[in-house]
């Protein structure tokens, strides 16, 4: 029988859904890890990162550099997990020795279970560890992994005892079951607040790298129609401009300065070295300003 034009459609539909559901997830998580090492990188410079007002293609595109690491060793994590399930299935094939490996195993994962929520609870005695949000969720991961993987074991080894015994399994929901979903969403939530903390410290590195190359950055010379009265030590050099005609609105000119990032209304520009007492400079792109990027100083 020919497939109707409805048929087709609903067809259409659930796979276009299958697509663009992961894809925007994906896109979400892009966005969020981008953000979060982009907000600690400008951070660093004393600047809020929602002042830039960057679109969302832009956090996108700059998620890669915070999530090569943890999307590396999570994938080597998985191949090593997968080796050792495969290498413990064909070493121990006795079910009565398995069974009791599985059940050291949970003993060792909720041993660490307990051992994350201790450290949980004691959040606010530890909040100055540089480490904690790191630490974490790594311990919560791997006890979460060892006591899914044993629990995963001992429900296929009662599901085979009762398939060996004639009986049928019950298909109802059974506390067991509930308990390895449990677990693994707590996996989960342990991967994505670890890949949040290295998001974060990689944003800090990226700040103090370009912080440590400041002249890397491009070189500003700026006009201004006002004084900016910037504090002597700044670095930043100023003079007063004689107009050579009425028509010269702008009286006063700074250079050693460096643009940070250029948001959609405003310019952020920052001195050439680096110095704790130093502010970032915030210049809306508008008419009461005139600006020009030097070039390198690097003959052709």
């Amino acid at each position: 029988m020919a497939e109707g034009a409805g048929g087709r459609l609903e067809r259409w539909l659930s796979i276009g859904g299958s697509i663009i559901a992961p894809a925007t997830a994906i896109t979400t998580l892009l966005f969020y890890f981008g953000y979060v090492s982009s907000r600690a990188q400008y951070d660093y410079f004393g600047v809020d990162v929602d002042l830039v007002g960057l679109t969302t293609q832009d956090y996108v595109m700059r998620s890669p550099q915070p999530l090569l690491v943890p999307l590396l060793v999570i994938t080597l994590a998985c191949a090593l997990l997968l080796g050792a399930h495969t290498l413990v299935r064909r070493r121990v094939t006795e079910r009565d020795k398995l069974r009791g490996l599985a059940r050291r195993t949970v003993v060792a994962g909720l041993a660490l279970l307990a051992a994350a929520m201790l450290l949980l609870f004691l959040y606010p005695l530890l909040q100055s560890w540089t480490e904690y949000p790191l630490v974490t969720p790594l311990v919560l991961v791997a006890g979460g992994s060892l006591t899914g993987w044993s629990l995963m074991q001992l429900r296929r080894l009662d599901a085979e005892a009762v398939g060996a015994e004639g009986g049928t399994e019950r298909r109802a929901v059974d506390a067991l079951e509930v308990a390895i979903v449990l677990v693994w969403v707590a996996v989960a939530a342990g991967v994505f607040w670890m890949t949040a903390t290295i998001a974060d410290w990689s944003g800090r590195g990226l700040g103090k790298e370009q912080a440590r190359e400041l002249r890397e950055l491009p070189s500003v010379i700026l006009d201004t129609k006002e004084r900016l009265f910037l504090p002597a030590g700044m670095g930043v050099a100023e003079t007063r401009l004689e107009p050579a005609e009425d028509g010269q609105a702008f009286r006063f000119r700074y250079w050693n300065l460096r643009l940070l990032i250029e948001g959609k209304d405003a310019m952020f520009l920052v001195p050439n070295d680096w110095d704790a007492a130093n502010t970032t400079l915030l210049v809306p792109v508008d008419g009461n300003v005139r600006v020009r990027f030097q070039f390198r100083n690097d003959p052709p």
